[in-house]
């Protein structure tokens, strides 16, 4: 089977840490082994299948488009929902990131073709956890989630492409943006 890529954009410190402390607090009052499957990030380009091949190539790409790209605030505000599935810190103030996101889809379909075109909205969020979480568990956490607040911003510096290897998503190199320092 082909390897499984998404892109993606992870917060620096503090913010990293804090999110992560709330995807652990819900892996472990639900034992959802999605919520600690990958660090804290807004999707970018959603999951696709590619050959082993392909990653030098989206790498260079990535590269490429990162180094035109001035770095922008992204804010986080408040917890959300996706029906029953998926709970997430939402994104506020979100035109910044959406504009990004639609540059690097237009960059994707001229330099990288491989990258799937998308079939729903946009909708920029860090997601806490999803797909596995107990049905039975939802109400209770929705409810501890709801008397929440969590707010936070930060520089997007660059983006970080993810390969899966068949357990856990591994961050490949993170691409600084245009006018900001190399991102470890």
């Amino acid at each position: 089977m082909l390897p499984l890529y998404l892109v993606a954009v992870l917060p620096p410190e503090p913010v990293l840490a804090e999110t992560w402390a709330l995807k652990q607090e819900v892996h472990r009052l639900t034992g959802s082994r999605n919520a600690v499957r990958l660090p804290p990030h807004i999707t970018l380009l959603p999951p696709f299948r590619a050959p082993v091949a392909f990653e030098a190539e989206c790498l260079a790409a990535l590269a490429a488009f990162a180094a035109t790209e001035p770095a922008f605030e992204v804010a986080l505000d408040g917890f959300a929902w996706f029906g029953d599935r998926t709970l997430f810190v939402r994104v506020a103030g979100a035109e910044a990131l959406q504009a990004f996101h639609a540059r690097l889809r237009g960059w994707c379909a001229t330099h990288l073709p491989q990258v799937p075109a998308e079939n729903r909205p946009y909708t920029p969020h860090l997601t806490l956890a999803t797909r596995d979480l107990p049905p039975t568990q939802v109400p209770e956490l929705r409810q501890l989630f709801a008397g929440r607040a969590y707010a936070a911003a930060f520089a997007v510096a660059g983006l970080t492409l993810f390969r899966h290897d068949g357990q856990q998503w591994q961050p490949r190199p993170t691409l600084a943006l245009g006018g900001t320092a190399p991102v470890n």
